[in-house]
């Protein structure tokens, strides 16, 4: 009997401390599962190796923009085209496609023979010329004193002026030709500069090459001054206006948007593909990403109505839900993001529209995650794996 009480009593002692000690820890962690349900924390490390980022909400217009593709050019003032004024055989030339020149640098070096005749011709006019000078005073001095008759005087007048004419011709040619004027020796080469920074766009010729002055011997696109081509249906173009904002991205870089602006809108339609040539001016200049001929999806914003916008990465499918993370006061050193519903608008170029309850003026100073928003998901549906 003694031994059965002890034993009762025993039984009761251990159990009790552990329904006392069960109870707490249970109670902990469901006030905990509801009071993180919807906000996740994380260090600077875990921030900066998630790639977060956060911004405010931006004005952007996403509707009524029309969508067309085009192509990046130059202006026809930024596209040079390089012969040799008079022909011969390339000597020397170093050029690739796709090498930068600056303006005055050597292009190639033509040798031609007759560059020799046009010197000798040029010095043997300016022989010429004296004499001319000289009979043209001597004529002068004798119809002065009635020696001689006027006639000749104005036919050494005639003989001076036409030596002129002709020596003023070959100093043209002869500087169009790159070749010195009225100096010995006589060279046989010219050189052909590159008038202004550019690139080089084509190489036509090789050494050795015999070339005419219609040939192009190279092709030099300056970049500076790109402009955006846009192709346009022609029931599209009342739409259009010029100054309209043009938001384009390029192929290999399709995350990265630019801007420019309808500067022209073409007054003919091509009668094969009903199509209008629009021209727009680039927001930003000498960007290195961008060069002549690539392709370009663009959007012309026909509409001046701005919404509240996030990139589409922002904005997060959850249960059946659109969930963005909102920025807020850190706790212990550690930013605090909560998970926040959101109504998705129209999506364009991509942005996507978004509707969030609560005080608009707040909201709209309130900053969001727009990269890595998938990673504070996972940590807040897996906070015991993170």
């Amino acid at each position: 009997m003694v031994l059965g009480l002890l034993l009762s009593a025993g039984c009761n002692s251990k159990d009790q401390p552990a329904e006392q000690v069960e109870a707490p820890t249970a109670a902990a962690k469901a006030d905990s599962t509801v009071a993180h349900t919807d906000r996740v924390s994380l260090s600077a490390d875990e921030q900066q190796l998630a790639g977060i980022k956060t911004g405010p909400l931006e004005q952007r217009v996403l509707g009524g923009g029309l969508k067309v593709n085009g192509v990046l050019d130059v202006p026809p003032d930024q596209l040079v085209s390089i012969s040799a004024p008079l022909g011969g055989i390339v000597e020397r030339t170093a050029l690739l496609q796709g090498a930068r020149v600056r303006r005055g640098q050597v292009l190639a070096v033509i040798r031609n023979p007759d560059f020799i005749q046009l010197q000798q011709n040029y010095l043997e006019t300016q022989s010429q010329l004296t004499f001319a000078r000289a009979e043209l005073d001597r004529q002068a001095e004798l119809v002065r004193e009635e020696v001689a008759p006027a006639k000749n005087l104005q036919r050494a007048r005639a003989e001076y002026g036409a030596l002129q004419a002709q020596a003023a011709g070959q100093v043209a040619r002869l500087r169009l030709a790159g070749l010195p004027v009225g100096r010995q020796p006589f060279v046989s080469t010219a050189t052909l500069y590159a008038p202004k920074n550019a690139f080089v766009k084509t190489v036509n010729v090789t050494v050795g090459q015999s070339v005419t002055p219609t040939d192009a011997l190279f092709e030099l696109v300056d970049p500076d001054h790109l402009h955006v081509e846009l192709t346009v249906f022609e029931k599209d173009v009342p739409r259009l206006r010029k100054g309209q904002r043009i938001r384009f991205t390029v192929p290999n870089d399709s995350a990265a948007e630019r801007t420019a602006a309808v500067y022209l809108i073409g007054r003919t339609v091509d009668a094969q593909q009903r199509t209008v040539r629009v021209h727009g001016h680039l927001t930003r200049e000498n960007d290195p990403a961008l060069l002549p001929g690539m392709f370009v999806r663009a959007v012309v914003e026909t509409t001046t109505r701005q919404v509240p916008a996030l990139p589409d990465k922002a904005v997060l499918d959850y249960e059946g839900k659109q969930v963005v993370f909102r920025q807020e006061q850190a706790v212990g050193g550690q930013p605090v993001f909560r998970l926040v519903e959101v109504r998705r608008g129209q999506q364009a170029g991509g942005y996507s529209e978004v509707f969030i309850p609560g005080d608009a003026a707040a909201n709209n100073a309130a900053r969001y995650v727009t990269e890595g928003a998938y990673s504070l998901l996972s940590k807040l549906k897996n906070p015991s794996e993170e």
